[in-house]
């Protein structure tokens, strides 16, 4: 069994020297992505899920099926939400959503 003595970047220099093609092909491959900026997402497009129903209607006041509920409930504002950053429930985590106010 040999040991290798030799530091770290003769190691790293030597796998370049071996296989120069591959390390120019993989260079020339990733160069496009270097130095381009993360792409925001867009707004607006069409959001498209599965289903497992087809509801009668999509009144959340006419129906109380899941069927009709979960597709329109990303449609709905609420008038309070509970603050998610607050670890419990409580009065004092409610926040507004469409409220302005309330007493």
């Amino acid at each position: 069994m040999r040991e290798d003595h030799q530091p770290e970047t003769q190691r790293e220099v030597s796998v370049v020297k071996r296989h120069p093609r591959a390390f120019a092909t993989a260079v020339l491959l990733l160069l496009p992505f270097v130095g381009q900026p993360a792409e925001a997402q867009k707004a607006g497009g069409i959001l498209k899920i599965s289903f497992f129903d087809n509801p009668a209607s999509m009144s959340l006041h006419e129906e109380a099926t899941g069927a009709a509920l979960r597709p329109m409930m990303g449609v709905f504002n609420n008038l309070v939400m509970f603050d998610q950053h607050v670890a419990q429930n409580s009065p004092e985590s409610i926040i507004p959503d469409l409220a302005t106010g309330w007493s």
